[in-house]
């Protein structure tokens, strides 16, 4: 990503710090009869800087959002990763990369599983446009905020229902 950016080679790399959390999350969904009426995980765009994900690879659940129609990742042979732009990533970017809103829905006959690496940075660093992505043609789009200032709005606005995309609500 760097690269394409024209950035240093460890720029982004040099975000992440040993304070940087990372977890995983490991998600089963179990058949469901009606899978019209519940959602596995509901609409949203992912916090942490990058997210790597292990799909099932015999079961298409996970959907993204695109000009207002969903559409299926497919189901992919083993060991194949996806890996998701966050926010904190969007906003570093100053918007050359962007979060893609996603789902997962439920499957009748088949359970699924997957697991999903999140990568974040510090709580206390302060996010914002890299320096090297502006220009009087391209200032910045985000305002800088700490990336636990970030977390906490974007959980309060994920929790009240706000819609699954906030990248706006950071915005100049």
């Amino acid at each position: 990503m760097a690269k394409l950016l024209e950035l240093d080679e460890d720029c982004l790399v040099n975000q992440f710090n040993s304070n940087a959390p990372t977890f995983a999350r490991f998600n089963h969904s179990p058949p469901c009869p009606r899978p019209d009426l519940v959602l596995g995980i509901k609409p949203h765009a992912d916090f942490p800087a990058l997210t790597v994900l292990l799909m099932d690879k015999d079961v298409v659940g996970l959907q993204y959002l695109r000009d207002g129609t969903w559409y299926n990742v497919p189901a992919v042979c083993d060991h194949t990763l996806l890996i998701n732009i966050g926010l904190t990533m969007e906003i570093m970017t100053n918007g050359i990369f962007t979060g893609p809103v996603h789902r997962v829905v439920t499957n009748a006959d088949k359970e699924r599983i997957s697991v999903a690496m999140f990568y974040g940075v510090d709580p206390d660093q302060e996010i914002g446009p890299i320096a090297h992505l502006l220009s009087d043609e391209q200032p910045a789009r985000y305002r800088k905020m700490k990336a636990k200032d970030l977390l906490v709005t974007q959980l309060e606005h994920f929790s009240q229902g706000r819609g699954a995309r906030i990248a706006d609500a950071f915005k100049i």
